[in-house]
């Protein structure tokens, strides 16, 4: 029986996931990776521990199940996307931390960028908004900032690469550096119509196109990982930015199929086919996926700050022990007693896009407490999703009629029905929530021959729950309208 490995390395975890010919999960395994934050606003990692992290719990994951590296057919791959990591050729050894999606560094540099003459070239050639969120910035900071870089970076001494790039380069032991279009659109320099690094960009930057990956299918051969890191050499046939992924793994190939993920941010993705989406709402025109050379586009809003809210009142307020107590917590609320919780920790995404933005907690009285906090913070979650759906509906002209969510803040049963209610639509949960490694499954094993069309995976996809919406009209919208309250204070 053939096995397809899934390496899904997030901002805080690095997993690996074994899955089978009828795309069951059959084994997880996972390992935390720690994020540092030197200055306010600023997010960074260590390559070199993403790097361990992923092969460790690929070690584990084989390990439990009891497989052997010879049983896998390939490897597919996803991971955060825009953050930025430059490394030495020759060594393989970063040359700065890692610059983490979140971090808001060049958040100056970026809004000059966009009141310059060419911020309208950078949104048309790339469907981005200029926002210190994606790669070109970053890779630009580290090049003004690590002594003797520029010309490093010119003669082909350091490589760039998002996180999927740096773990196949480090899988194929420097043989392979490679991206695919779902991550490099997500940089700031490629041209998402012709799916090629943009040249005018490159210059506008001053980033050194020897630095850069080659860009290849998201489903197909990207190289091969070496036998010394699981013991067998194993064909890597599957990369995919993680939101890409999970819509892949929700089974959206199809234009007006639509998920949300809610994990340390949240994504909400509506495929659009072969037709690059234009928005007139402040969302982003992305890669989607693709099976095959064909170009396939989604509709993209992105919210900073989602279940990295409940981590922070576990980490920093020591509110809840763990995250999965804010369920029951929240529930015990009855209602926030008008308390908001807008978490703009580093700016708001969309459809604000507002840099600026700090984090505000708002209405609290002498009888609020801690599960008038905690429910705040999972409803903010919920708010601002249904942002992102009324961008969404309004760029396309066509009301959603379900959301289909994904990712780990899922699991929480309180936050799934708020999020009905507040959306006034149905959400529906599927029986596997780790849609991200599945995703980067069915990208591998399509390309190995495991399984042969979108339709036969499309078969796989079921429901476990769905939330149907229980409040008033008049309660959703009175609700909503404090949250919009809430966010003006903020920004």
């Amino acid at each position: 029986m053939p096995l397809i490995l899934a390496l899904d390395e997030g901002t805080t975890s690095a997993r690996a996931a074994l899955y089978d010919e009828q795309g069951r999960r059959i084994a997880m395994e996972s390992e935390p990776i720690p994020c540092r934050y030197p200055r306010p606003g600023w997010v960074e990692q260590d390559a070199r521990e993403i790097w361990g992290a992923q092969l460790g719990s690929a070690r584990r994951v084989l390990a439990s199940a009891g497989e052997a590296a010879s049983s896998l057919a390939a490897i597919g791959l996803t991971n955060q996307r825009e953050t930025a990591i430059v490394w030495e050729r020759r060594t393989g050894e970063p040359v700065a931390p890692a610059i983490v999606w979140q971090c808001r560094r060049t958040a100056d540099y970026c809004a000059a960028l966009a009141a310059s003459g060419a911020a309208a070239k950078i949104a048309e050639r790339t469907g981005l908004v200029i926002d210190a969120y994606f790669s070109a910035s970053k890779i630009r900071w580290i090049l003004d900032h690590v002594p003797d870089a520029p010309r490093r970076a010119r003669d082909g001494e350091l490589l760039f690469g998002n996180v999927d790039t740096w773990l196949v380069w480090k899988l194929t032991d420097g043989a392979a550096h490679v991206t695919d279009p779902s991550n490099a659109s997500r940089t700031m320099l490629m041209d998402l119509s012709a799916g090629e690094w943009d040249e005018e960009l490159l210059a506008l930057f001053d980033i050194p196109r020897a630095m850069l990956p080659r860009i290849v299918p998201s489903s197909g051969a990207a190289g091969v990982a070496v036998g010394e890191h699981l013991g067998a050499e194993i064909p890597v046939a599957g990369i995919a930015g993680d939101q890409q992924a999970a819509l892949a793994g929700q089974a959206c190939f199809r234009p007006g199929l639509s998920k949300n993920t809610y994990g340390t941010g949240c994504f909400a993705l509506l495929h659009t086919g072969a037709r690059r989406p234009v928005s007139r709402n402040r969302l982003l025109a992305t890669r989607a996926a693709s099976l095959d050379a064909t170009a396939q586009y989604a509709v993209e809003g992105a919210v900073f700050i989602a279940g990295a809210a409940i981590q922070w009142l576990r980490d920093k307020l020591g509110l809840i022990a763990a995250a999965a107590e804010s369920e029951a917590l929240a529930a015990s609320a009855g209602s926030t007693g008008g308390v908001y919780f807008v978490p703009a920790f580093v700016g708001l995404g969309a459809p604000h896009w507002d840099q600026n933005a700090r984090g505000l907690l708002t209405g609290i009285t002498q009888s609020t407490g801690r599960p008038e906090i905690v429910r705040a913070a999972l409803e903010s979650i919920a708010y601002q999703t249904r942002e992102l759906v009324e961008a969404m509906e309004a760029d396309s002209g066509e009301r959603l009629t379900e959301l289909r969510a994904d990712g780990g803040a899922s699991a929480n049963n309180f936050l799934m029905q708020f999020q009905a209610d507040i959306l006034g639509r149905p959400i529906v949960r599927p029986a596997d929530i780790e849609t991200t490694a599945l995703g980067a499954a069915y990208l591998a094993g399509l390309a190995v021959g495991v399984w042969t069309s979108a339709s036969e995976l499309e078969q796989f996809w079921r429901a476990e729950r769905i939330f149907e919406p229980r409040l008033s009209e008049d309660r959703r919208e009175s609700l909503y309208a404090g949250w919009r309250r809430a966010v003006a204070r903020c920004r």
